[in-house]
């Protein structure tokens, strides 16, 4: 079973949103639209009895039942559900970090492991600027291929981006990693992000 946290204040407050619905066994269904892609997306529902498949996952949260999505259950792996109350009234937070890329185990083969890192941690924080980075092979056993696109490609500061944050990260996640080495057409700056 996937590893879903729901804190005591997000539980408390889908509760309440259950109780106004006036519906006897109402629980609320997570899943994830795209799974295992850039556009994943993840979701809450409500889940009337006449909606449960028998294939979800059930976690029993005391007030309500949390029906996790078969199909979700390798990309919910680590979710985290969280309520904090603000002048607005409050908000209702979801992070899983597994949503684009399922958590893979430490003894996948190194392509796989290489993706999980690009997906989980690099990609986020190249999105920032419009950017990403893909795997295109690995080369002597040890060394990544990368091709960056998006605000990356043909950006400046690419290759500082890529030695003291792409290569430092995978070297330091995927041991095995010795080297990245970019094959991006940089000559190409019509979306670069520093020109």
């Amino acid at each position: 079973m996937a590893q879903v946290t729901v804190t005591d204040p997000a539980r408390d407050y889908l509760a309440q949103l259950i109780e106004k619905q006036d519906v006897e066994g109402m629980g609320v269904r997570i899943f994830v639209t795209q799974p295992g892609t850039k556009n994943a997306e993840t979701c809450l529902a409500y889940c009337p009895p006449n909606e449960v498949v028998p294939t979800d996952e059930q976690v029993d949260l005391d007030k309500f039942v949390l029906y996790l999505d078969h199909n979700s259950v390798p990309f919910l792996e680590e979710a985290y559900v969280d309520y904090s109350k603000d002048q607005m009234g409050g908000q209702l937070t979801i992070k899983a970090p597994n949503a684009k890329v399922p958590k893979i185990d430490d003894d996948a083969p190194l392509p796989d492991r290489v993706n999980y890192i690009l997906a989980s941690e690099i990609n986020p924080n190249l999105a920032a600027h419009g950017g990403e980075v893909s795997l295109v092979e690995i080369v002597d056993e040890s060394v990544a291929v990368l091709r960056f696109g998006g605000g990356c490609q043909g950006c400046s500061a690419v290759s500082l981006t890529l030695k003291q944050g792409v290569e430092s990260t995978l070297k330091e996640r995927v041991p095995e990693i010795t080297a990245v080495r970019d094959v991006t057409d940089h000559s190409y700056t019509e979306n670069a992000y520093y020109q």
